[in-house]
């Protein structure tokens, strides 16, 4: 994983190190108005964090990728995920910002970021983000980065039931970023992007993801 730069913030390669300031990051009530709940602890998001530095699923098959991200003044706002199914080509996404940074073009930026290191350096040519329905902010932010619905699901039950499932929707991208020439090509470690606004093609990916950790709430 590479450190990414963007000129509104940066994506660090998360590691347990984070953990402390994430910690404060990700306990903000607001983030989970649909789904999930703060970390337990510290030391539980230290430990899970961890692991994840691994990179990859036990079986090898999915690559983990996790950037912290980060405000070009030095505060850390929240992150960004993806899990890579190097088989298919495809990639699910996930990310959430602590919500005193939502509605400034941030979380976009970042997800934006994301994407095109996914596709230039990790071959990703379908993405897919899913989320709860009723989850407008999240939704339109993946449609002006390109995405549109693939499936929708309302869950198991009579929805008149308060305890049945939440609605989710699946949004799918197939994107093509043009590649960087040799001459252009950035140091290994570090990337700069420009912001990037993708192309929508038509078509579908199947994947059956294997979660690292619990489904983020996507903001």
């Amino acid at each position: 994983m590479r450190l990414l730069t963007h000129p509104l913030l940066q994506l660090e390669p998360q590691t347990a190190a984070h953990a402390p300031e994430m910690f404060a990051v990700l306990s903000d009530p607001r983030i989970y108005e649909f789904e999930n709940s703060p970390p337990a602890s510290m030391a539980w998001l230290q430990a899970r964090y961890a692991r994840l530095e691994a990179r990859i699923s036990p079986d090898q098959s999915e690559q983990w990728l996790n950037w912290v991200i980060r405000l070009n003044s030095g505060e850390a706002i929240g992150y960004v995920q993806a899990s890579v199914f190097a088989a298919n080509g495809a990639a699910l996404i996930a990310y959430e910002l602590n919500s005193a940074f939502w509605g400034r073009g941030l979380a976009s930026a970042a997800v934006q970021a994301m994407l095109e290191e996914l596709t230039q350096h990790y071959a990703v040519q379908s993405v897919l983000a899913q989320l709860k329905c009723a989850n407008e902010r999240s939704r339109r932010l993946l449609s002006r980065l390109g995405f549109a619905p693939r499936s929708a699901n309302a869950g198991a039950g009579d929805r008149r039931d308060a305890d049945a499932p939440a609605p989710t929707l699946t949004l799918q991208l197939r994107i093509l970023y043009p590649r960087r020439s040799s001459s252009s090509a950035m140091p290994a470690t570090t990337a700069k992007l420009a912001p990037t606004t993708p192309r929508l093609i038509q078509g579908e990916t199947s994947l059956t993801p294997k979660k690292p950790w619990r489904k983020p709430s996507m903001m």
